[in-house]
């Protein structure tokens, strides 16, 4: 019963991501391509409503699904990883069509395909894993 609120928040977004065709490959490609703003405006929404969220758990004190505080990190000055970061998983979205949210609503769609991009999202995480120590962190 606990796990009922998780099932319906992920039908919840993949409806609203579906809806809104952010998961169409199509629409993916448009952005790469420049030739469309209807992934900036999906993308531009949900970074003016993260921003809201983190406003608002920081001014409540919200606590996570378990009860402890949700805590933010300081900034950190360093850069370069988030350049390495950006473009490894900008060249994943662009090859594959999707970034990691929609893989799992292009599965829920019949996108069979889609389980080979979630293997390579697991491996990448795995090696992430094996290699995070001597990485610019």
């Amino acid at each position: 019963m606990k796990a009922l609120k998780y099932i319906l928040t992920g039908l919840v977004f993949g409806v609203i991501m579906a809806k809104s065709e952010a998961i169409s490959w199509y629409r993916i490609q448009e952005m790469f391509r420049f030739q469309s703003v209807h992934m900036y405006g999906i993308i531009g929404t949900a970074v003016v409503l993260g921003v809201i969220a983190v406003a608002l758990i920081k001014k409540f004190r919200l606590k996570d699904a378990q009860g402890n505080p949700i805590e933010f990190q300081d900034k950190d000055k360093s850069w370069r990883r988030y350049i390495i970061g950006g473009i490894i998983f900008g060249l994943g979205w662009a090859l594959t069509g999707a970034c990691p949210g929609p893989i799992f609503v292009n599965i829920g769609y019949g996108y069979w395909a889609m389980i080979i991009v979630v293997i390579g999202a697991l491996a990448g995480t795995y090696l992430y894993g094996v290699v995070r120590d001597r990485l610019p962190h």
